[in-house]
């Protein structure tokens, strides 16, 4: 085609397919190893960084690592186009996990795009501050959360509600009540979008907080039409969950009515067995059945793993009914009322998963005679979607096996398409057979019968196993199909031989297997079919159709007069095929002959005697383990048959022989019939995953017991009077701390101590200390945990720019009485406080020469950026060491290194600030002997180590300083009013904290066993926390009302400030737990610097884990 222009079919496909690419970013994916990636990164122009940033997309889709772009993306946070913003935030969010300290960075971004105008930015900096998952900035996602919650824009609030289950699965423990008191805001969110996100959240964070779902289940009735349709389908399951928990199960539904209880609530006489009408206008609609399924169904919803553990294992125990107090009726029961009626819409949804949901209400809460509204929306559902037709019949077999009847006028629904695939085929099969009545038998043995003759065997021989259903079901219509089932036992196909059960085997043996069904239910009007089948083993040569008839020689060898004439010729010929059968067969040519030995007549008994023997002797000589050990247990128990010569005889000696016993147990009686119920049967709540699975899908939840839930009196109180009280609590509160911060404010006066007041020699550190004044004393200022919390959460609700939360200050909490606290008053223990060393060169590498440092807490005179270190130059070599010097290793240069990138603003003007301040060269340093010099060095980050170069001997060696950010602090001295005002301005965001142990009061307490405990703890912390950082200790607070093991509420605060910044740094630590136990810890920073602060959290929270011994 088009040959006159030099086309063909190739190049127009390859031009069509260019054309479709232009105006779309599929080139993106064909140069995955650009090189020109980062000088678009570094370009002043949006539109290059956002193609960078695109193809750094592109190769992650296929696969590729492209975190070492990290440092050059991570800059562009600060971007001012959305569009850039955007695709950073993207990259963050798959490579947060792998470059954490990185990824800490640009914290201060987020926070910052959390005010930005634009709702889709405040958006995506909420989704990737949550998707960072990393312990250390979850309480800033929690309070960014917080703030969200509350935003104007609809899409920002619904990125808070989807961002809480992130920041649950971190296991945040402390913070589970705030995570679910903002899922309890959400859930009263006026907007659907929000409202659907919210129940996913409250799904996975808080399932059994019902209280949550009852302060606002009406409006999320009313709402739930309106939400997005997979949010309908958690919510549905939310408010089914709370109307059970409340309100129980109702006495008009499915549920209960098959349980025999009246609408009065008493259980009625009746039997198990019960009739019930959908549709008087047809007498086949009234379906008799057994109501032990329907009960084990109700039972199954709502039973835990535990209980159905039990009922499998003892099965003959009758679990008990419902109790009436655990039901409601629906005509008082406006709750369940609205329920159903915000549901029955949805059974008309176009989302599958709702209408099953929908499905689900309706089946276990809705009356019997609404139930029926359920049936033409699923086999609506049924006829319309392909793709979930297999799950919508998986629900409906539920369905059709607890009450057939429901399906019983649409059995031509279930008709077989040819499209269908085997499973869908299969259920159909199931459904057909379970809700065939003898109205519509003979149109459906009439699709039975084009079912037979399709090409797929395996279908068609489901379908003769359901024929045989059937049958088995309607009693007026096994001859029928014992008709059409022996005609195909006797086409000329099956004589054939067949050696599998996969095709026309299969149907042979099915056809086999409901013959058998057929006449277990009168075997004695069936003898001639019996004896039918025996006479066709010749031509049949199918192992497991064989096994299957040489069975019934055995279970039915005493039926009427003709089959017990005919054992004697069928054992023959069964002992003469033994050799060439299968496994299968031998095993029950082995079981027949045995009990025909055992009910053999005296005329007969010494010809099967020894038949019975000589097939004995081929089973012990057979290849099978399995019949060669089958052949010895019933030789073994044959035994007393074997050795008599008249059954009389041995009937005679019977009641002595163990063995005799045995045989007329096993082989003299029928089996009792099992029930067509198993009770280790499993269902699950319609709609749900393990109803597919037929097993608890991980996520499964039963539904709640019935009024498991029960509200106490101060929940009954309606909205308007518990916000009334809790808003006149609050302004009492609020009144009562304002007075005591006036009235005690100039009287607390703590002796205060800093690290900057100690020598410099490194040795020998003085504290100034007042000795006369007492070491306890009582102020009357009232600091209680109740009142810091409450500023705390007014500070950070002003913050928001919202009014003041009530939902964590109750009535009980705020009439606590404060509690007064003493300050402590610490001696002097300048002498003790021994500054951690670290290695810089270890003398194996420094061939004898061993250098440490150590940060000492004076305060540099060059630059606040510098920080004074002191460095110990150790000889352990024979010879003398010449020209020791440490020196930068090079100049400052231009770099794009990540902390040259990433480096804070405040430290913009002071780059001209030097590395390192030359230091003191040491001449000689002769062997045992060391020097000390004090050097100033200057961090570019508080995380990465200053590279500098040690001369000695001629030798350059490279050597890496790191830093201690217990000593990039200077001490800020404050009092305690100064640092309670400072506190209360850096709430939220800005305040975290972290738990942990404390054992070194200890081992002190046992070298001093007369010193005060208290004082003792106090020191112990205070030397641990001046030993590791440069702080100023402001307060030592106990609370009076302690006893004298009881060391919790202890409460030492410290100040300082950053040294690049001058930003003040607060650290309040708090003390649990008894004077003679490992105490337990709870550090709080409170910083503007949240990424110094968080990391400086954890340095403080891991050496006070450490034993001292470790430290020095």
């Amino acid at each position: 085609m088009f040959n006159q222009f030099g086309s063909t079919a190739e190049t127009l496909s390859k031009a069509s397919a260019v054309m479709l690419r232009i105006g779309t970013d599929a080139h993106l994916y064909d140069d995955p190893e650009d090189v020109n990636i980062v000088p678009l990164l570094d370009s002043k122009f949006e539109s290059e960084k956002c193609e960078a940033l695109k193809r750094l997309l592109a190769l992650i889709a296929q696969g590729f690592d492209v975190s070492n772009f990290f440092p050059q993306v991570v800059k562009n946070v600060a971007s001012q186009s959305s569009e850039v913003k955007k695709l950073v935030y993207l990259y963050l969010l798959h490579y947060a996990e792998k470059r954490p300290n990185e990824a800490l960075l640009s914290i201060n971004y987020f926070q910052k795009d959390l005010g930005d105008p634009n709702p889709l930015v405040r958006a995506w900096a909420l989704r990737t501050m949550a998707g960072i998952r990393l312990h250390v900035i979850a309480p800033l996602a929690l309070a960014a959360v917080s703030k969200c919650v509350r935003d104007p824009a609809v899409y920002v609030r619904k990125c808070a509600a989807n961002a809480l289950p992130k920041l649950h699965d971190l296991r945040l423990e402390e913070h589970a009540p705030a995570i679910e008191e903002l899922v309890g805001i959400l859930l009263n969110d006026h907007s659907p979008g929000v409202v659907g996100a919210a129940a996913a959240a409250f799904t996975s964070i808080c399932p059994n907080n019902f209280k949550l779902i009852r302060k606002n289940f009406k409006k999320l009735c009313q709402i739930l039409p309106d939400v997005e349709e997979w949010g309908q389908i958690l919510l549905i399951g939310t408010l089914l969950r709370y109307v059970v928990a409340r309100h129980g199960l109702v006495r008009e539904s499915l549920m209960l009515s098959i349980h025999g209880l009246d609408n009065n609530g008493f259980y009625e006489k009746d039997g198990p067995v019960r009739d019930i009408t959908f549709d008087k206008g047809d007498g086949d609609n009234s379906d008799s059945f057994d109501a032990n399924l329907v009960s084990l169904v109700s039972r199954s919803y709502i039973e835990g793993p535990d209980e159905y553990l039990s009922r499998s294992s003892f099965p003959e125990i009758e679990s008990s009914a419902f109790d009436s107090k655990e039901t409601t009726s629906i005509a008082y029961n406006e709750d369940v009322k609205i329920l159903l009626q915000c549901t029955s819409p949805l059974l008309w949804s176009n989302n599958s998963a709702v209408v099953l949901a929908a499905a689900g209400v309706q089946w276990i809460m809705a009356p019997l005679e609404d139930v029926k509204k359920i049936v033409k929306p699923l086999l609506f559902l049924l006829r319309s979607s392909s793709a979930s037709k297999y799950v919508v019949l998986c629900n409906i077999l539920v369905f059709a096996k607890a009450v057939p009847s429901l399906f019983t006028p649409h059995f031509e629904n279930f008709f077989i398409c040819s499209s269908d695939a085997y499973q869908v085929k299969a259920h159909k099969l199931e459904m057909l057979s379970l809700i065939a009545t003898t109205s519509s038998i003979a149109s459906i043995l009439r699709e039975f019968e084009d079912y037979i003759k399709d090409p797929d065997r395996r279908f068609a021989a489901d379908t003769v196993a359901a024929i045989g259903l059937c049958a088995k079901r309607l009693p007026s219509i096994p001859t029928t199909c014992l008709d059409g089932l022996l005609a195909l036992v006797r086409q000329e196909s099956f004589a054939g031989d067949l050696k599998s059960v996969d095709g026309e085997a299969g149907v042979l043996v099915q056809a086999v297997m409901s013959i058998q069904t057929i006449i277990d239910r009168d075997p004695l009007s069936h003898e001639k079919v019996i004896i039918q089948l025996f006479r066709s083993l010749d031509s049949i040569k199918v192992a497991p159709a064989r096994a299957t008839i040489i069975w019934m020689v055995g279970v039915y060898c005493s039926l009427g007069h003709i089959i017990p004439r005919m054992l004697t010729t069928i054992t023959k010929y069964l002992a003469w095929s033994f050799k060439s059968e299968a496994s299968e067969t031998k095993l029950q040519i082995l079981n027949t002959t045995a009990k025909v030995l055992a009910s053999a007549e005296v005329e007969d008994f010494q010809m099967l005697k020894r038949i019975v023997v000589y097939v004995l002797e081929l089973g012990e000589c057979d290849l099978s383990y399995d019949v060669r050990d089958r052949t010895r247990f019933l030789k073994k128990v044959l035994s007393c048959k074997l050795a008599c010569h008249d059954p009389a005889e041995d009937s005679v000696t019977s009641e002595e022989n163990i063995a005799a016993h045995v045989v007329e147990h096993v082989f003299g009686r029928k089996l009792k019939p099992s029930s067509p119920l198993a009770m280790h049967n499993r269902f699950y709540l319609p709609g749900s995953l393990s109803q597919i699975v037929l097993h608890a899908a991980p996520g499964y939840e039963p539904l709640p017991k019935p009024c498991s839930y029960v509200f106490e009196e101060h929940d009954q109180l309606s909205d308007s009077d518990r916000q009334r009280e809790a808003t006149a609590d609050l302004n009492g509160s609020q009144e009562s701390s304002e007075t005591v911060d006036e009235d005690g404010s100039s009287e607390y006066d703590s002796e205060s101590y800093s690290g900057s007041d100690f020598s410099s020699d490194g040795d020998e550190r003085t504290i100034s200390n007042d000795a006369a004044d007492p070491l306890i004393q009582i102020s009357e200022i009232d600091v209680s945990t109740d009142q810091e919390e409450l500023r705390s959460k007014r500070a950070l609700d002003l913050w928001l720019d919202d009014q003041p939360s009530t939902s964590n200050q109750t009535s009980s909490a705020l009439d606590r009485n404060q509690s007064s606290y003493a300050k402590i008053s610490i001696g002097d223990i300048g002498s003790r406080v021994k500054p951690k060393s670290y290695a810089l060169l270890d003398p194996g590498n420094g061939n004898g020469l061993k250098v440490d440092y150590t940060f000492l807490s004076e305060v540099s005179t060059v630059s606040p950026l510098h920080v004074c270190v002191e460095v110990l130059f150790e000889n352990i070599s024979t010879e003398p060491i010449l020209e020791v010097n440490l020196e930068d290793e090079e100049a400052m240069k231009e770099s794009d290194s990540a902390e040259q990138t990433l480096v804070g603003k405040a430290n913009a003007s002071f780059n001209n600030v030097p590395t390192l301040i030359p230091m003191e060269e040491i001449s000689c340093l002769e062997p045992r002997q060391s020097a000390k010099r004090l050097i100033q060095v200057r961090f570019h980050h508080h995380l990465l180590p200053t590279r500098l170069t040690l001369h000695y001997n001629g030798k350059k060696v490279p050597v890496k300083l790191r830093p201690d950010l217990g000593y990039l602090v200077k001490p800020f001295s404050m009092s305690i009013e100064e640092f309670l005002a400072t506190e209360s301005r850096l709430p939220g965001m800005f305040e975290y904290s972290r738990r942990c142990t404390f054992t070194d009061h200890v081992k002190d307490s046992r070298k001093e066993n007369g010193k005060d405990r208290f004082l003792s703890i106090c020191e112990s912390i205070t030397l641990k926390v001046l030993s590791n950082s440069n702080l100023y200790l402001v307060s030592v607070d106990l609370p009076v009302a302690n006893t004298l093991e009881d060391a919790t509420g202890l409460r030492l605060r410290f100040s300082s400030k950053i040294l690049s910044s001058e930003i003040p740094l607060l650290i309040t630590i708090t003390v649990e737990g008894k004077c003679t136990e490992v105490l337990k810890l709870t550090v709080k920073i409170n910083c503007e610097e949240t990424v110094f602060g968080l990391n400086l959290l954890n340095r403080i929270a891991n050496f006070m884990v450490e034993p001292v011994d470790q430290q020095n």
